[in-house]
């Protein structure tokens, strides 16, 4: 049996990977950690921990005590901030028998801040990449890019923090947080054509597996509804960008069409929000972290299931019998 830690469970990353490791046919014990003791994870792992904020000054000493404590051998981030904290620590986490689903040192740190993400698309002067701008003149922002133009977080993930400028008005709003935590971009294609695709690279820069999804955003920033799609100028950015980048391991890209042409709008160099569509489909990435990280086996392209997914509310009960506690239960 071997022994998994998850991170973030109670997010839908986190709960994804549990489900999809629970799906691998693998024998596991799964531990899930999660700041809300509320929440679902526990229905989703063996072992639940309620965890330290990432950012507390305690938080190392609490997650290796959990490691310790339950003899983990892998860990996952189910987190964008426990990536970060993660490989900023390595050499404190990892041990012999322990090892941490990472993926390139340096392709985590470009992503960390999208704005120096930029500058290194443009270094390379890559097709894919989007025109930025960290210039806090509104006309000639409207010259530049055209209106609606966005306001992006250099720092975040998904959808979150994104603002739509239709107007003077509103981005004089946000105006003084533009270049030292926002970055401007053209709003560019459609909702409709936007794409998700995960790869296992191959640290190299090749990559052994893919798929990819066309999909929809829910309100909160990850895929509420996704196709799967077989595109060679998908494709084709992805293997200019491993190529450039030469991501290990589990990588997400997301793309958009715009006037005929691929854009990138980033790179999540970790498992992403999709992982449970894609383990529904057949490419079960939390499978091949564990077959890779722990086994040093190369996943082979799996078969993928056509289709398309939906994702909707469910509810999860933990029912109590009598006399006992709900504390007891979870």
């Amino acid at each position: 049996m071997r022994r998994i830690f998850v991170s973030g469970a109670s997010g839908i990353v986190g709960y994804g990977i549990l489900r999809s490791l629970r799906r691998s046919g693998h024998d596991l014990l799964l531990v899930g950690s999660s700041i809300f003791e509320d929440s679902v994870a526990p229905g989703f792992c063996d072992i639940f921990e309620t965890a330290v904020p990432t950012a507390d000054r305690c938080y190392l000493e609490w997650l290796n005590c959990v490691l310790e404590k339950h003899r983990i051998e892998l860990l996952i981030p189910g987190i964008e901030a426990d990536l970060y904290k993660w490989s900023d620590n390595a050499d404190r986490i990892q041990t012999f028998d322990r090892r941490i689903v990472l993926n390139n040192l340096n392709l985590i740190s470009l992503c960390r801040d999208k704005w120096l993400f930029y500058r290194e698309m443009r270094r390379l002067n890559l097709a894919t990449t989007i025109p930025s701008s960290l210039h806090t003149d509104f006309k000639a922002l409207e010259e530049e890019f055209g209106l609606p133009f966005l306001l992006k977080p250099r720092c975040g993930f998904g959808s979150k923090g994104i603002v739509k400028i239709q107007n003077e008005e509103t981005f004089v709003q946000y105006q003084a947080k533009v270049g030292s935590d926002l970055m401007v971009q053209p709003f560019i294609g459609s909702e409709n054509e936007e794409y998700s695709s995960a790869v296992f690279g191959d640290g190299n820069g090749g990559f052994s597996t893919h798929i990819t999804l066309r999909r929809k955003l829910s309100i909160l920033g990850f895929t509420e509804k996704a196709e799967v799609v077989e595109d060679k100028n998908v494709l084709g950015a992805i293997v200019e960008l491993c190529a450039h980048f030469s991501p290990l391991g589990p990588t997400n890209f997301q793309f958009r069409f715009h006037h005929n042409q691929i854009k990138l709008l980033e790179i999540n160099p970790r498992i992403s929000s999709s992982t449970s569509i894609r383990t529904g489909f057949g490419y079960n990435e939390p499978a091949m972290a564990v077959d890779y990280f722990l086994n040093a086996k190369p996943p082979v392209q799996p078969h993928i299931k056509q289709g398309r997914a939906v994702r909707y509310w469910e509810d999860y009960l933990f029912t109590m019998q009598e006399g006992e506690s709900a504390a007891a239960v979870c």
